[in-house]
C-alpha cells in the first residue's frame, strides 16, 4: 500500500503573541513494513526549526518563532509504502527494554474499575498474546466511540468510568490494563487510511503490546485490530503526552484556536 499524507495544522491568536514554541512529532520512521518515500514539514512564515530524536527515537522538529505571531501554519506531506505484517512491529529504534514501558503515567494509571477489568478479562486466555487479544475486544466492547466526551487530558480512568471516548482514550485504557498484569505496553501515534474517506477530522491512536517470543504488537482497540497496512506509524510514548503530534506553549495573554485539514489517501487513486 502507498499511503499518501497531506495535514495541516493553523494556529491562530486572538492578538498577536509575544512568542512561540512547538514541538512536533509529525514525521514517520523506516522499519519493517514501512518505508517512507518522500515527506516534508513546511512551515507558514519567519520560525526556526531544528530536527532532532527525543529519548525513544522519534523524530522530532522543534519550532520557535519570535513576535509578534497572530497565526502559525504547519504543513506535513507525503508518501509511505506500507505492509500488512499482522501487527508485528520489527525493525524500529528502541532505546529501551520494554520493562520501562509496565511503568504507569499520570494520564494511564489504573483506578480499581480498571484494575478489575484487566484481571477478570486476562484470567481465562493462557498467553500474552491472548491476554492482549482479549483486552482489545472487551475493550472495544465496553466503551464507546464519542468524539465530544473527553479531551487531550482526559485520564485512563476517567475515560473508562464514563465509557466514552476517542481512540486516545482507548490506547490509554489499553495501555494502562495490560501494565497492570504484567504485559508492557506503550501509546503509538500516527495515521489511518480508512477505505472510502479521505477527510479526516485528526491523526489516529493505538497501542503496542511486548509478547514474549514475538517482541512488539500493535493493537487499536478502537478498531478491534491488529494495525494492517493502512496504519502509519509516527511516534511511541508511554501516552499521549509523549507521543503527541504537536505540543507547544505560547507568550501571550490571547485566546489560541486550532484548525486542522487532513486528507489520507491511496496514492495510486489519488494519481488515477
Amino acid at each position: 500500500m502507498r499511503i499518501r499524507i497531506s495535514h495541516d495544522t493553523t494556529y491562530s491568536y486572538g492578538a498577536p503573541v509575544k512568542s512561540a514554541i512547538q514541538i512536533l512529532r509529525l514525521t514517520p520512521r523506516n522499519f519493517e513494513g514501512q518505508y517512507v518515500a518522500r515527506w516534508k514539514i513546511d512551515i507558514d512564515g519567519e520560525a526556526r526549526v531544528v530536527r532532532r530524536e527525543d529519548w525513544y527515537g522519534n523524530i522530532t522538529h522543534h519550532l520557535s518563532v519570535d513576535g509578534p505571531v497572530a497565526d502559525i501554519g504547519i504543513r506535513v506531506s507525503g508518501e509511505v509504502e506500507t505492509e500488512d505484517h499482522a501487527g508485528l512491529v520489527r525493525g524500529t529504534v528502541e532505546r529501551f527494554p520494554p520493562q520501562l514501558f509496565l511503568r504507569q503515567s499520570r494520564l494511564s494509571a489504573p483506578d480499581a474499575r480498571i484494575l478489575d477489568f484487566a484481571a477478570a478479562t486476562t484470567a481465562g486466555p493462557v498467553s500474552q498474546l491472548d491476554k492482549a487479544h482479549a483486552l482489545m475486544h472487551a475493550l472495544h466492547d465496553l466503551v464507546t466511540f464519542d468524539v465530544n466526551a473527553t479531551d487531550v487530558v482526559t485520564t485512563a480512568s476517567e475515560a473508562f468510568q464514563a465509557g466514552h471516548g476517542v481512540c486516545q482514550d482507548f490506547a490509554h485504557v489499553f495501555c494502562s490494563a495490560a501494565r497492570s498484569v504484567g504485559i508492557p505496553a506503550r501509546y503509538v501515534s500516527g495515521y489511518l487510511m480508512r477505505t472510502g474517506t479521505v477527510e479526516q477530522d485528526a491523526s489516529h491512536a493505538w497501542a503496542e503490546a511486548h509478547i514474549e517470543g514475538l517482541g512488539w504488537v500493535s493493537f487499536d482497540p478502537a478498531n478491534a485490530i491488529c494495525a494492517t497496512d493502512l496504519y502509519v506509524r509516527i511516534a511511541i510514548g508511554l501516552d499521549y503526552l509523549e507521543a503527541a503530534p504537536i505540543r507547544g506553549s505560547y507568550y501571550g495573554a490571547a485566546d489560541e484556536r486550532m484548525d486542522v485539514k487532513l486528507r489520507i489517501q491511496d496514492a495510486r487513486q489519488a494519481q488515477a
